[in-house]
């Protein structure tokens, strides 16, 4: 089968940002597309993401879930926010429907899983660049088109504000307060306040809860600090 994918966009070849944090995944997906598209930048957490993006203007960016300070699915919505004609693809270990929907609902186009085949991202790439979505038959069962056009299902942690995400998910990456407060230019005073926040809306009473509930719903990456 044919992987040439620049003809879905009049023989320009796509620009492409890897972003993942195993660098031997950031290589792979670069090795594999390079013959087709310009690979404009890899990046290996959600906060690079975001300060890469704009400066390189990629038609799609490939996203893992698990990036440690910032997640996948919170720096996808703020790329949707600054760049709403960029095409979002996820490629991640986790292989459930809720996630899936959670995702679409912040503006993703495709939701691969890394154990996927070559040709099946070259397909997810062709899909969401001529404005449809994509998402792999291996999670397909069972889901219908209003699963992914009308997301409505309520996850978990959808009622925390965006700051509360990005404090629970440094926090559970083990960054003391002053470090979070730095790396989100507020005080600490503020970090505590949202700390102290999230753990009486959420019932919760130590630094291993947050933790817990962080890994739970996809908030951490297995290889951040600890």
């Amino acid at each position: 089968m044919d992987n040439t994918i620049a003809n879905v966009s009049l023989m320009i070849r796509p620009r492409i940002l890897i972003a993942d944090d195993h660098a031997l995944l950031r290589e792979g997906f670069q090795k594999l597309l390079e013959a087709d598209c310009d690979i404009v930048g890899c990046v290996g957490d959600g906060r690079a993401l975001l300060d890469m993006a704009p400066k390189v203007k990629p038609d799609v960016i490939l996203l893992d879930l698990a990036m440690p300070l910032l997640n996948g699915l919170d720096a996808g919505q703020q790329l949707k926010r600054m760049m709403p004609t960029v095409k979002l693809i996820v490629l991640t270990v986790q292989e459930d429907p809720d996630l899936v929907q959670e995702a679409f609902r912040v503006g993703i186009s495709g939701f691969l899983l890394k154990s996927c085949a070559g040709e099946e991202l070259f397909q997810a790439i062709r899909s969401v660049l001529r404005g449809t979505s994509y998402i792999t038959p291996l999670l397909t069962q069972g889901m219908d088109e209003a699963f992914i056009e009308a997301p409505t299902r309520r996850v978990p942690h959808k009622h925390l504000t965006a700051r509360q995400r990005e404090v629970l998910q440094l926090l559970a990456e083990g960054y003391p307060m002053k470090q979070v407060a730095d790396i989100l230019h507020v005080t600490t005073r503020t970090i505590a306040f949202h700390k102290y926040r999230l753990m009486e809306e959420l019932g919760i009473k130590s630094n291993v809860e947050l933790l817990r509930l962080a890994i739970k719903h996809h908030l951490v990456s297995a290889t951040a600090p600890r």
